[in-house]
């Protein structure tokens, strides 16, 4: 059976992974330090905490996808062999502490960095044990078990850091080194009270939903289990791994509905930078037989996430990940990425420690959800709507409910990674520096007399719900404004609920917004992205080379559009561009409601048809989308 066989939409098998995965090893070999124990790529991006961190970084996520490999070849052949070498030879520098390329240390009292990196050397260590931890000489072992012990009596960032400390020092445990129970488990009961239901965690805070769910909160418990099976947690690993699946499992379900028909993941979530580890925990679902996916689909969502962004570009000339989502675009990055950052994307590797005759690797590739029908589908663990169409293969996340503020501090803020109304698998939102202050794209706002957007506060939710074919979700906030300390504080008086209906490939947008007299409100569209000049319409934006066309008609309320205009503020090119609505707000409650749309080429009637709604005596609402569709709803929770 050749490729087109195996692989009939992406012709990817497991050749093509492990190729993938010794070209990026091979590239980042003239970058590392005479020893291979720092991995200092190039860039003119500086990760927050420094180039000693980053330079460990470069080893620890590097090792995580040797690791892989290896582990994939039973540690035998040229490549195990060379990788072995290298990856021991750096394990020794790193953790000498009086060598010149020593590893910066876990540091007592302190959250840092290499807390991070360390969670991904020790799975490294444990997925090898047999080739690399057990052939180390006896006082470099000592070194890493010292160098890792930095953890024991420390405390985490409050996430899903505190799981890097339970992997760590679980395999401290597993090799007969000190560690502390209590610490092991202290990640695995936080991770209890950050599960919502449905396969769904927050990573830590109140509503913060993003990939993180998918490639830590349900990948290191299990790996966890992994190294605690058979050690004094061996019997809580067994209990907690049917947990975990079960979790995993009904994740799944779900999944592959956010990945468009051309392989692209959903843009939505810090760290994208990360790109195709999203792939991760569609591998950890066949590793741990807890998947409710074909072989078939599996394989295709997985190699279809990298074959989308290998084919893009994001593999630069010198055969490294750059920071950015296709190629470099320093706005899709969070302060704490430095060069090596993206080599998370190892995780994405997993699969290949499944043997090359598991079924996973010899069945035929099986089309996506959006490949087979449209969809729309309701995730009650985050409060979104996922909704998939066929013709152009795109999803689009309809967003009430992740908004990444922290509750605990009362600290407000208007994340364009988290806080937008929609995001989908064809576009981004804007993030460049003045986007964060425009705030147009996608995006709900209160305008002040001189001419400034509120911030977004944090939702509360209405709910969501489906009937048939369509779907709907609600959330309401309460509107902020910056101070001059930069400090955001609510804007007495006002408040915006919002509700999206979601049919074919349009989401009708309601919002009832409670305000005084003299400000106005404005609402915007998807934000369509090119490295071309877009074409500009009245109240929509068309991107000529395959004609993706984000549109935005005001339907109740609003008296002006408007087309919001930016330069290198987008992950999907140099220009970009969002239609928007406007109006002078009355006083009170009024509500605006408008029809916004996104295709791939335009659909005949999308962008031009009309639509209206009607607001019932009793607050319920009826819609009726262009094609005749209707669809009633009671607002506010009822």
């Amino acid at each position: 059976m050749d490729h087109s066989d195996l692989a009939p939409y992406t012709g990817w098998t497991r050749a093509d992974w492990t190729g993938l995965a010794d070209r990026l090893l091979d590239a980042v070999t003239p970058y590392a330090s005479p020893s291979f124990a720092r991995y200092q790529l190039p860039g003119t991006h500086t990760s927050h905490s420094g180039n000693d961190s980053d330079a460990l970084e470069g080893y620890a996520r590097t090792f995580l996808l040797a690791a892989f490999r290896i582990a994939g070849e039973r540690g035998e052949g040229p490549v195990a062999t060379k990788l072995l070498e290298r990856y021991a030879a750096g394990i020794a520098a790193g953790t000498d502490p009086a060598g010149s390329e020593a590893w910066l240390p876990i540091v007592p009292g302190r959250a840092t960095q290499p807390m991070v990196e360390a969670a991904s050397i020790a799975l490294g260590l444990h997925e090898t044990r047999a080739w690399l931890w057990e052939k180390l000489a006896p006082d470099v072992q000592e070194r890493v078990t010292r160098w890792l012990g930095g953890f024991i009596g420390n405390h985490t960032w409050p996430n899903n850091w505190m799981l890097f400390q339970t992997i760590s020092e679980e395999f401290l445990a597993s090799v007969g080194a000190d560690h502390r129970d209590d610490e092991i488990v202290r990640g695995l009961d936080a991770l209890e009270g950050w599960y919502v239901g449905d396969g769904w965690y927050t990573d830590g805070r109140t509503s913060e939903f993003d990939y993180y769910n998918a490639w830590a909160l349900h990948l290191y418990p299990l790996m966890w289990t992994r190294i605690a099976d058979g050690g004094a947690r061996g019997a809580r690993a067994v209990e907690a791994r049917e947990v975990y699946r079960s979790r995993l499992r009904r994740f799944l379900e779900d999944y592959p509905k956010f990945i468009g028909g051309d392989g692209a993941p959903m843009h939505q979530g810090r760290s994208l930078t990360y790109r195709f580890g999203a792939a991760a925990p569609l591998w950890v679902g066949e590793l741990f037989d807890c998947t409710p996916l074909s072989p078939g689909e599996t394989r295709r969502a997985a190699s279809g996430i990298a074959k989308h962004f290998i084919d893009r570009g994001a593999v630069n000339a010198q055969g490294l990940l750059s920071l950015g989502w296709y190629g470099e675009h320093l706005p899709t990055v969070q302060p704490y990425s430095g060069p090596a950052s993206p080599y998370w994307a190892s995780k994405a590797f997993l699969g290949l420690l499944l043997p090359s005759d598991h079924r996973v690797w010899t069945a035929v590739e099986e089309p996506l959800p959006v490949e087979r029908a449209d969809f729309v589908t309701v995730l009650n663990g985050p409060n979104w709507i996922l909704q998939g169409t066929q013709n152009d293969g795109i999803v689009r996340l309809h967003n009430h409910g992740s908004d990444h503020v922290d509750r605990s501090s009362g600290h407000e803020q208007d994340d364009p990674f988290y806080s937008k109304l929609a995001y989908s698998t064809a576009t981004a939102p804007d993030t460049a520096e003045e986007s964060w202050v425009c705030r147009v794209d996608s995006h709900i706002a209160l305008i002040s007399p001189d001419d400034t957007p509120s911030r977004r506060g944090a939702f509360t939710r209405l709910g969501a719900s489906a009937d048939g074919d369509a779907a709907w979700a609600g959330s309401v906030h309460i509107p902020h404004v910056t101070r001059a300390d930069g400090e955001a504080q609510p804007i007495e008086g006002a408040q915006i609920e919002s509700w999206t209906i979601a049919w074919r490939c349009w989401d009708l947008r309601i919002h009832a917004v409670d305000a005084t007299e003299g400000w106005g409100v404005r609402e915007g569209g998807y934000a369509v992205a090119g490295h071309e000049p877009l074409a500009i319409h009245d109240d929509a934006v068309s991107r000529p080379s395959d004609g993706l066309t984000s549109s935005l008609t005001g339907i109740l309320g609003w008296t002006r559009q408007s087309v919001h205009e930016a330069a290198e503020a987008n992950a999907y090119g140099s220009h970009s561009a969002a239609p928007a609505l406007h109006a002078a707000h009355p006083g009170g409650r009024a509500w605006y409601a408008s029809l916004a749309s996104l295709t791939r080429p335009a659909e005949a009637g999308a962008t031009d048809a009309a639509a209206s709604i009607q607001i019932q005596a009793d607050g319920s609402i009826i819609a009726t989308f262009p094609d005749g569709h209707r669809v009633a709803l009671r607002p506010a929770g009822e």
